[in-house]
C-alpha cells in the first residue's frame, strides 16, 4: 500500500503557537523516501489568532476551514487505496483525520494516546483552546460546532480508549465515565506494562468494528524527555515506552486504517529531542507498512 504524509499544519486549537511548524519538520526527513508516495500540505486559513482568554471557541471559524480542508484531503487518499500519515499541528486536526477514516470504513475503534483526554465541550471548557475537544466531538458531541461537514458514522465511545492519560481535566472526567470511554492512566502503563495495555485498548477499539484509527500526541512522553509540546504535562511516560507503544500498536498493522502524530511544536523543543523521537516514532509506522 502507498503510504501519504499529509502536513497538517495549524496550531488555531492552541493558544501556544508553534506547532503549525512541526510537520513540514518531521516529513522533510523523509521527503526523499521511496516509501513515502507523497507528501500533501494543509495549510492553516489566514485568519488572526484569538488568544482571548474569554473567548470559549477561540478560532472556531478557521479550525472549521481547516479540518474540513484535511477531511477532504484524507478521504481522497483512503479513495485512491492509500495509507494516510497525518502529522500535526495541534490536536484539534484529529477532527478532520479521524471523522473522514470513519467515513471511509464505516466502523471503527481509535486508540487516543495522549496525557489530556481531549473530552471537554463547549459548556464544559475553560480555556476554549479547542484541542481539548476533539476526542469528546468523535464520540459525537459538540458535533455541530466542530464537524458540520461530515455525513457519516462517529466513533462509538465503547470503542473508544485513552492511553497515557493523567492530566484529565476533573470536569471532563465525569464524562469519559458517563460515556463509557475506556481510560488507561500513565499509573496503569507502569502498573500493567504496556504491552498489556495496548492489547486491552486494541480489543476494546477493535470489539465489532472493521479496524482502528490511531492519534498518537507526544505530549503523552514526559517533557524533560520530549520538551517539543505546546501544552506539557509532568510525570509522563520515558522515551523507550514511547516506542514501546508504537511497536505494540503497530502489531495490528492490518487493523489500522489511519494514524495521527500531532503536536509536536518545534519552538519549545530543546536540542531537537521532540523532533527525533517524533521521527523515529514516524520511521516505525512507514517500516510496518512496507
Amino acid at each position: 500500500m502507498n503510504l501519504t504524509l499529509i502536513n497538517a499544519k495549524t496550531d488555531l486549537g492552541v493558544i501556544v503557537d508553534g506547532s503549525d511548524k512541526g510537520p513540514e519538520i518531521i516529513s522533510n526527513h523523509f521527503k526523499n523516501s521511496t516509501k513515502i508516495h507523497k507528501i500533501i500540505n494543509i495549510d492553516k486559513p489566514n485568519i488572526i489568532k484569538s488568544k482571548n482568554k474569554k473567548d470559549l471557541e477561540k478560532n472556531l471559524d478557521g479550525i472549521n476551514i481547516f479540518n474540513q480542508k484535511l477531511y477532504e484531503a484524507v478521504k481522497e487518499v483512503k479513495n485512491n487505496n492509500e495509507f494516510p500519515i497525518i502529522l500535526g499541528g495541534d490536536h484539534s486536526l484529529a477532527i478532520g483525520s479521524a471523522l473522514a477514516s470513519i467515513q471511509k470504513e464505516k466502523k471503527l475503534g481509535i486508540i487516543w494516546i495522549d496525557s489530556h483526554g481531549d473530552y471537554n465541550t463547549f459548556e464544559t471548557t475553560k480555556t476554549g483552546n479547542i484541542h481539548g475537544l476533539p476526542l469528546a466531538c468523535l464520540n459525537h458531541q459538540t458535533k455541530e460546532k466542530l464537524s458540520f461537514f461530515h455525513h457519516g458514522n462517529y466513533y462509538d465511545p465503547k470503542n473508544t480508549v485513552i492511553v497515557g492519560g493523567r492530566d484529565i481535566d476533573p470536569w471532563e472526567m465525569p464524562n469519559i465515565k458517563k460515556t463509557g470511554v475506556t481510560l488507561f492512566t500513565t499509573e496503569d502503563i507502569r502498573q500493567q506494562g504496556i504491552e498489556q495495555v495496548i492489547k486491552q485498548a486494541m480489543n476494546i477499539a477493535l470489539q465489532d468494528t472493521n479496524g482502528v484509527h490511531i492519534s498518537y500526541d507526544l505530549d503523552v512522553i514526559d517533557p524533560k524527555i520530549a520538551p517539543g509540546v505546546s501544552i506539557p504535562a509532568i510525570n509522563g511516560i520515558t522515551e523507550e515506552e514511547a516506542y514501546k507503544i508504537a511497536d505494540e500498536v503497530l502489531k495490528y498493522r492490518n487493523d489500522i486504517k489511519s494514524i495521527d502524530i500531532v503536536e509536536f511544536n518545534p519552538t519549545t523543543d530543546i536540542q531537537h529531542k521532540t523532533e527525533y523521537i517524533a521521527i523515529n516514532i514516524l520511521d516505525k509506522i512507514i517500516k510496518s507498512k512496507n
